[in-house]
This record gives structure tokens, C-alpha cells and sequence, in this order.
């Protein structure tokens, strides 16, 4: 589990056999098998040496995610999984992208903000609310506004400048992650019966409401 709090921006070294990632600080308790949230996508460290770690990255993953438009050079948003002991600072992140969305404008607010705005996919409408949570790229973000699909987030200055934000343009893909507590909710409503002390929908419009 990660809070979307990122530690590191690494750069991308390689893509084949395997993603080869330049860092420093992620690496500070690395061993094989670990974890390691890369633009929010958790990873499983299958190599590493002083200065960089390299991953096996799933067909699915790149489907899904960003990581298939990653190019040698490219930052990366880099983040350990937490600890038991360690704050939860941002909110629960698993690290399981649900899709990729369009960044569609990044504004400057003045004094170092910034309006991020993505488009995200239509199947991911039931769990993106105004003031809900969101990571993007494995950034902890607060939705600000919602027009349709298309979510807004503010950017403060310290995020815009320790993440790798600052090198996004339009048109990039952003890597979303929804609230995984707003997954569940849907999913148990999603399978409640009606309830035969309720109207329903069509009760309500029969009776003129």
C-alpha cells in the first residue's frame, strides 16, 4: 500500500529486457522482491545496484497505464510502499492503475499553483466526486471539479516541484487510480436488491414526482 506521497522523481534508463529506472532515495532499503510505485503503478524490483533498479512490466500494465509511452530520459514518479509505523499523508493508493487519462490543460494559478486538468475515462465516472481523492501519476490529489469525466485538481508549488509533473504537457497520459473505498461502495450498491418498503424510480414517477 502507498499514500501517494512521492519521494523521488528517478528517470527511466531503459525499457528493455526490462524497465531500468535511475534513483537514489527508493533504493536506500532496497532488496529483490520489494516494492516500488513507478507514475503509481506498483512494481516488483527484480534487479538493482547502486543508482538504479529494474522491473518486469506486465502486457496489462502497459495497456493500462503510461508506462508503455515511457522513452529513456523519461522522469518518473517514484514512491515505497508504507511502512506500519510510517503516517498515512496522502490516502490509500494501491499502486493498481485503473486507466490512463488524457492531461488536457496545465495552467499556471500564480505564485507557483497550478489547475491540472485530465480527462478521464467514462467507466471510472462513479467513483471521481468533487472533493474526493484521486492519484495521478501516483500523486495524492484532491478533485477540485468535475465537468462530465473531464477532473480538475489543484497543483501547489512544492508538488509541482518535486514531482514529475513540471515535464507533463497536453496530450500526455496520466496514470488515474480512484479511491479504492469509492470502488467498494459502488460495488455493494451495485448489488443491493430493491427494497419492497421503497418505491422505486418508477413508482415515484407514476405518482407524479
Amino acid at each position: 500500500m502507498f499514500t501517494g506521497i512521492v519521494e523521488e522523481v528517478g528517470a527511466v534508463e531503459a525499457l528493455e529486457p526490462r524497465l531500468r529506472v535511475r534513483c537514489r532515495t527508493v533504493l536506500e532499503d532496497a532488496k529483490l522482491g520489494a516494492s516500488i510505485a513507478v507514475n503509481g503503478v506498483c512494481l516488483t524490483v527484480a534487479e538493482f545496484a547502486p543508482g538504479w533498479f529494474a522491473a518486469d512490466v506486465a502486457p496489462e500494465t502497459l495497456e493500462r497505464s503510461n508506462l508503455g509511452d515511457l522513452r529513456p530520459g523519461a522522469p518518473v514518479n517514484l514512491e515505497r510502499p508504507l511502512t506500519p509505523s510510517g503516517r498515512l499523508a496522502g490516502h490509500i493508493v494501491q499502486g493498481h492503475v485503473d486507466a490512463a487519462g488524457e492531461l488536457l490543460a496545465l495552467d499556471p494559478l500564480g505564485d507557483g499553483n497550478w489547475w491540472l486538468t485530465v480527462q478521464a475515462p467514462p467507466e471510472l465516472d462513479p467513483y471521481l466526486v468533487v472533493k474526493g481523492s484521486v492519484a495521478l501519476d501516483g500523486i495524492s490529489l484532491t478533485i477540485a471539479a468535475l465537468e462530465g469525466t473531464a477532473l480538475s485538481v489543484a497543483v501547489i508549488p512544492h508538488t509541482f516541484a518535486n514531482t514529475a509533473l513540471r515535464a507533463r504537457r497536453p496530450g500526455d497520459r496520466l496514470n488515474i487510480e480512484c479511491d479504492i473505498l469509492a470502488k467498494y461502495v459502488a460495488k455493494m450498491l451495485g448489488n443491493l436488491e430493491p427494497s419492497s418498503s421503497f418505491p422505486s424510480v418508477d413508482d415515484l414517477r407514476e405518482m407524479g414526482y
